[in-house]
């Protein structure tokens, strides 16, 4: 009897449930990100199309910015790239990076009928972001409507299409109504989820955070920088670098804080790393705001940055490291104990 007193007594580990922050990342901040990227993606299919059948110098600014737009939502969505992005090959379909200028040539001086099925079937690198990037901007970034070719305006509405099209089917992967990637997120750790436990997907999402910020310090900024060589540096010739690299370190944010545009409740990894940690939450948050704050301090474009402006370069990529040793070496861990 007084063995059974004592085991009632006894207290079974209290495991916390996290099906609110799961769920608040899932469906206020990646199927978000992943809407407006597909309403951002048709809407510069339309640009494109628009530029080819009536090709203006308006109609080409208009066109860049739409990519820009564009690009905003997908580098916001590399804090977490997982699930169909990578499973379906839908990331290098959208972001090979550098553009295959040999092929693209050879293609467009090529009898090939540029539609958009010619386009899915070829590789990476002879389509998505940067293959429309160049066409937009040319090598020089400062291409003018007069030194297109009609077979250039074709394959850049065709290119359009299949980036559009990626885009959708990716956001429909995730959503409910389509392949429902999302419950396996909302519903970790329940049957049919992926994931078994709430854990295991905490630990998914905490490592891509800290796989795009080594991506960015490690390899966006440092590879052009320390080879001195703008061949290596990703969106240069729309100069949109440093506003790539500002929006991944807002993935993180947006992932670590529970809230993408307006949207979400505040759940986030922030969260649970507040409740182990305090200090470390604070730091964390310091640490993301200064990294998008040095990025957005390079003076210039960071091709000229890498030459006259080492020092910031230096500063942003050091406060980047600084966030992805953190995340690291301090956050994962709590995660990989909860």
């Amino acid at each position: 009897l007084a063995f059974a007193a004592c085991g009632d007594d006894e207290q079974a580990p209290v495991t916390e449930d996290y099906q609110s922050v799961l769920a608040n990342l899932g469906n206020n901040v990646i199927l978000k990100t992943y809407d407006d990227l597909r309403d951002a993606a048709a809407a510069l299919q339309s640009a494109t199309a628009a530029l080819e059948a009536d090709p203006t110098a308006a109609n080409l600014e208009a066109a860049r910015a739409a990519w820009v737009a564009a690009r905003s939502p997908w580098e916001q969505s590399e804090g977490f790239l997982f699930g169909p992005v990578d499973q379906e090959g839908l990331d290098p379909s959208l972001d090979s990076w550098p553009v295959n200028v040999t092929d693209l040539d050879n293609v467009l001086a090529s009898g090939s009928a540029l539609t958009p099925e010619f386009l899915e079937a070829q590789e990476g690198t002879l389509k998505g972001f940067h293959t429309i990037e160049y066409l937009l901007w040319g090598e020089n970034s400062s291409k003018t409507v007069a030194e297109f070719t009609a077979r250039e305006f074709e394959y850049l509405a065709a290119a359009a299409a299949v980036l559009s099209d990626d885009a959708s089917t990716l956001a429909n992967l995730w959503e409910p109504a389509g392949g429902n990637y999302i419950a396996n997120v909302v519903n970790a750790g329940e049957s049919g989820s992926i994931y078994v436990s709430q854990k295991s997907a905490l630990e998914e999402i905490a490592n891509a955070l800290i796989i795009i910020a080594d991506e960015v310090g490690n390899g966006k900024i440092n590879d052009p920088f320390v080879q001195q060589d703008l061949t290596l540096e990703e969106s240069r010739f729309s100069a949109n670098s440093k506003a790539d690299f500002a929006d991944n370190i807002r993935s993180v944010r947006n992932i670590y804080t529970g809230k993408y545009l307006g949207n979400g409740d505040g759940k986030g990894i922030s969260g649970i790393i507040a409740e182990k940690n305090a200090a470390l939450d604070t730091q964390v948050f310091a640490e993301i705001d200064a990294a998008i704050s040095a990025i957005e301090a390079i003076p210039g474009t960071f091709s000229d940055a890498v030459f006259n402006a080492p020092a910031a370069v230096s500063e942003a990529q050091q406060k980047v490291r600084d966030l992805q040793s953190t995340l690291e070496g301090e956050v994962l861990p709590i995660v990989s104990n909860l």
